[in-house]
């Protein structure tokens, strides 16, 4: 078996990566020390684009508490098209806002050019917050390089695979492993972060944004690569091996033979380029902490925004481990789309990434858009509304994407608060109700702490190495198309069906100690799994816990091969039944009987395996004369605990029906499963050890229904509630009940 990927063995790779690409080095007009900007970054690293400590270990700082939820927006007074800043203060104070975010979009404005740093422009804008009381959240700029460092050096442009030509203008363009961008990313880090670590009102540092790994295929990439793999391999005969490289006579006979991925067909190859992928991006964003670590105020955290969640290209939880906090760029349906889900998925994710709380840096204000064909605004009260839907997952502060709508460029249709008019608006009576709202009590909602007793078993592996292997395929086989149905749209299946039956979920790693705390563990496809990995959850059934685990599971092994054993391989025993053959299916099919009781939507699609029954009791049989032998669900007694198995894909409907089903079998349901459709719960305690529940209406009509929790007091009208007592929520409305 290859050798564990470990954070010491990617630094050491990369820092490998930096020596042996002596070519790549600075080149000599990087080198030069600006006499215009002397500050703390006049000092070169002694290996550029090397991590800029031997080890970056994860953040020792206490966890980020604040006295009460922030509430705020993004602000970009350069983006605006004159001069507005008392305005806007006297705006956004009379509105309520505490915070802004600031500065990690204008590379260009802090250096205009090379070596020449500029501050006031930025000075007056946080002055004048600080004057006002907003707190300021600054961030490096990192992530748009300006037309300078361009000109001098193209070369800092992400090459793609295949490499396609490169151009400048759209930002996150750049090889974030180069050796000259790393040098030119620290000097304007550095000085930046020393210019206000002593200002008290500057609060905290975002490191880059939404930042991925994009594409980058770069000479310096794959050299890091190469040392990546002698690493994890030793020898090129190892790798050979591992990724059954003989097939069409591809091995590779020494290290200096290595190909590039440009073409790669081995599935090894490409699930470990994906890896490397990961591991330069989780590098990057740990050298960037370490820089802000080394200049910041004492005061000051460190955080960065995942654009949503649960990427291929970004090990979100190698990440979380170097900052303070996590926070997420939430954007998500509005008008009759809007219902809460689409928050709880990436924000239930965000949660698990430190066990504990985050920060939404980015949500939808008005309208959102790259173009004005999808400009759908909230209806009122759904901004109101998002804004506890976010706080009820865990959410410290809420900002919104942005204060101001842009009056030209890409995103002129990602509107702020403020339309292009800049005038009050509907949007912006909503935030100050909102705002005054959370000044009375969000003492009462920062700090919430969520338990559930439901897990996702997510993997990123399995992600990429299914995408590069599908099981469904719109159009002809050998013909361009898409996946109908893949890893992704089966955990958001979960999630969702969880979600509408109101019960909370986390989201567990391959990494993750143990899973014995939560009652139910949920295993989307594990296509790709070591050993050890699949006797976790093979202990963790047989030890009392209830494990519902779907197709190809335990397929493939840690360097995308099929074992050559009998399927599910080492999940076989805890399954209970094994197979030999599976089928696509040209249509969905019936389930026998309609066993869960889900009416016209019993039916599964896309995948069948034909499960042999060893210990396992049947559950369901497909309605099918050829089909109709195998069984398509099966449950199996394995040791004290269950595991439910799942040998092909169900409707949305059917799958909440299996979940009911096995939640009840746990004792895990009650009379907020019975609730009307529209009305969602979210559970949580403060930090005064005070019960919370948040009941919300997600329709446009008015929902009445028996409140099912423990007699209490609604925040939001100070009024009080009794158990059994009959509840009517207004459309798009709320309420938080502080139980007795």
């Amino acid at each position: 078996m290859r050798k564990k990927l470990t954070r010491r063995h990617f630094l050491q790779s990369a820092g490998a990566a930096a020596s042996i690409g002596a070519g790549l080095g600075l080149p000599a007009q990087a080198q030069k020390t600006s006499t215009q900007g002397q500050g703390p970054t006049a000092r070169t690293p002694s290996k550029v684009g090397a991590p800029a400590t031997p080890v970056a270990s994860p953040s020792s700082d206490p966890p980020v508490a604040f006295p009460a939820v922030l509430y705020g927006v993004a602000y970009y007074h350069e983006y605006e098209p004159y001069e507005r800043l008392d305005q806007d203060v006297k705006l956004m104070t009379e509105a309520g806002l505490s915070v802004v975010r600031m500065g990690e979009s204008t590379w260009s404005l802090w250096e205009p050019d090379d070596g020449n740093f500029q501050y006031e422009w930025m000075d007056r804008v946080v002055d004048a917050m600080d004057k006002a009381g907003i707190k300021v959240i600054m961030g490096t700029p990192t992530y748009s390089i300006p037309t300078w460092l361009y000109h001098a050096h193209p070369e800092v442009l992400a090459r793609p695979l295949g490499g396609a030509k490169t151009f400048y203008g759209m930002r996150q363009n750049m090889d974030i492993e180069n050796p000259t961008f790393r040098f030119y990313a620290r000097r304007v880090i550095s000085n930046l972060v020393a210019h206000y670590r002593d200002n008290p009102n500057v609060i905290g540092w975002q490191i880059d944004n939404e930042t991925a790994s994009y594409g980058a295929s770069n000479r310096d990439v794959f050299i890091g690569f190469v040392n990546h793999l002698k690493q994890e391999f030793g020898t090129t005969d190892n790798l050979n091996k591992a990724w059954f490289m003989n097939y069409w006579g591809e091995d590779v006979n020494g290290w200096e033979n290595m190909p590039t991925r440009d073409s790669a067909q081995s599935t090894g190859y490409k699930l470990e380029w994906s890896r490397w992928q990961q591991m330069r991006v989780t590098d990057y964003l740990a050298w960037q902490a370490e820089i802000v670590r080394e200049f910041r105020g004492a005061h000051q955290f460190v955080m960065t925004d995942f654009a949503g969640a649960m990427h291929h290209d970004v090990n979100e939880e190698a990440v979380a481990a170097c900052l303070d906090i996590p926070a997420v760029n939430v954007y998500h349906g509005t008008q009759d789309r809007f219902d809460g889900s689409q928050q709880s998925l990436a924000e239930d994710f965000t949660r698990s990434l430190k066990r504990g709380n985050f920060l939404v840096t980015e949500t939808n204000a008005q309208t959102i858009g790259w173009n004005s064909a999808f400009q759908f605004p909230p209806y009122d009260g759904q901004l109101r509304q998002d804004v506890y839907t976010h706080i009820s997952n865990g959410a410290d502060m809420v900002e919104y994407w942005h204060w101001a709508s842009i009056p030209a460029n890409q995103e002129t249709y990602w509107k702020g608060v403020l339309s292009h008019d800049f005038e009050p608006n509907r949007a912006y009576k909503e935030v100050f109700r909102t705002a005054h709202e959370l000044r009375r009590i969000g003492p009462q909602l920062v700090g919430l702490k969520i338990e559930n007793p439901v897990a996702i078993l997510w993997s990123r592996d399995s992600l990429n190495a299914i995408n590069d292997m599908p099981f469904s395929w719109s159009g002809p086989q050998w013909s361009k198309g898409h996946a109908e149905a893949d890893y992704a749209s089966l955990v958001r299946q979960f999630h969702q069906a969880l979600y509408r039956l109101n019960v909370g979920t986390d989201f567990v790693f391959p990494e993750t100690a143990d899973f014995s705390k939560y009652k139910l563990l949920v295993v989307p496809a594990l296509y790709i799994a070591d050993d050890a990995l699949l006797q976790k959850i093979s202990d963790y059934v047989k030890k009392g816990g209830y494990a519902v685990v779907t197709f190809k599971s335990g397929f493939a092994n840690e360097n995308c091969a099929v074992r050559w054993v009998r399927a599910p391989g080492p999940l076989r025993e805890a399954v209970g039944a094994s197979y030999q053959e599976f089928s696509n299916l040209e249509h969905p099919l019936e389930l026998k009987g309609d066993p869960f009781h889900a009416g016209e939507n019993n039916k599964v699609m896309y995948w069948a395996e034909f499960l042999m029954l060893e210990r396992a009791k049947a559950l369901a049989y497909y309605d099918h004369p050829f089909f109709g032998r195998w069984p398509a669900i099966t449950r199996n007694q394995y040791g004290s605990g269950t595991l439910l198995y799942e040998g092909t894909y169900l409707t949305d409907d059917l799958q909440r029906q299996v979940l009911h089903g096995s939640l009840r079998q746990l004792g895990a349901t009650g009379a907020e499963q019975e609730l009307p459709s529209a009305i969602h719960i979210r559970h949580g305690t403060n930090r005064f050890g005070k019960s919370l529940g948040f009941y919300f209406n997600y329709s446009s009509e008015p929902v009445s229904f028996v409140y099912p929790g423990s007699s209490g007091k609604d925040l939001l009208t100070d009024s009080s509630l009794a158990t059994d007592h009959h509840v009517t929520l207004k459309p798009w409305d709320l309420m938080i009940i502080e139980k007795s």
